[in-house]
């Protein structure tokens, strides 16, 4: 892709995701994702209905009238994209790729973070960690990591979430607000979820398409691994190939779920032909 086609994406996508962050999600990220707590801001006189308990005596004493701390929210959040770019995600038999929504959505989420002075960071994994780029605040930086969500080309097309969550760990020793994106094709990341999930308000977006849920009955079909990008030939005719390959993708969806729900983390899904909008805003409502 060349430079120019590039930034021709990078501004549809952002014209498109800053909107919705304008105008839907940024209300809803501020009330959902709360700052740190209450930092001190200034002492005033005590006005009729102030609250007693804030009532600074030092200042009270020096000046002979009472004075009370005024407090704010300490706001500044690090929202921290973790992104899977494996061969699992260049699929779709809709109107998009499931790279392409999550593209979309990681963008959405940033400008919103974005408009609450929030900084945010990147993590491109596969089997391995692919991408870091490190929390900073702005517009520049948000558009970065579009061109990379967009443009990056992965040295592997493998999965393993346990490795990604074990790398945000080392280097976001903070509490943070943690989405990870993928299709969660994946095994075996249930302990290390737990363990990540004491620490950060973390939220896992599983993005699939319709057609990865069943196999239609095509008779024998040559197929491709997109992970590993072996060939096969495979005899969609056979009742028993159809059953098994169901109770697979519905073993990992199930796995997903319980794993969730069980760590104290956030979850949804979000299907390529789907509003992820609609998902987004449900799930900020709920958390709220």
């Amino acid at each position: 892709m060349d430079t120019k086609e590039l930034l021709k994406k990078v501004r549809k996508i952002e014209i498109k995701t800053r909107r919705l962050s304008d105008h839907i999600f940024g209300g809803e990220y501020h009330s959902t994702f709360k700052g740190r707590g209450m930092t001190f801001s200034e002492v005033r006189k005590y006005q009729y209905g102030d609250d007693v308990r804030n009532i600074d005596w030092n200042v009270t004493a020096r000046y002979n009238e009472p004075h009370i701390k005024i407090f704010e929210e300490e706001r500044e959040l690090t929202m921290m994209l973790m992104v899977d770019v494996s061969g699992s995600e260049l699929f779709g038999t809709q109107e998009q790729f499931k790279n392409e929504i999550i593209t979309e959505i990681a963008a959405t989420l940033a400008f919103s973070a974005t408009q609450n002075n929030d900084k945010i960071g990147l993590i491109l994994f596969t089997d391995g960690i692919e991408l870091y780029i490190p929390p900073k605040k702005g517009r520049s930086h948000v558009l970065r990591i579009i061109r990379e969500l967009i443009e990056f080309k992965p040295k592997s097309k493998n999965t393993d979430i346990t490795e990604a969550l074990k790398f945000l760990s080392n280097v976001m020793k903070k509490k943070a607000i943690v989405f990870l994106l993928s299709d969660f094709i994946a095994n075996d990341y249930k302990q290390t979820l737990k363990i990540v999930s004491r620490r950060h308000d973390l939220t896992g977006i599983r993005v699939y398409d319709k057609s990865e849920e069943a196999i239609p009955n095509l008779g024998m079909v040559q197929m491709q691994d997109g992970e590993t990008g072996e060939f096969m030939l495979v005899n969609t005719a056979s009742k028993s190939v159809r059953q098994n390959y169901s109770k697979y993708y519905q073993d990992k969806v199930a796995y997903f779920k319980d794993s969730f729900a069980k760590s104290g983390a956030g979850s949804l899904d979000c299907r390529v032909d789907e509003s992820y909008v609609k998902k987004l805003l449900g799930y900020f409502k709920r958390r709220s």
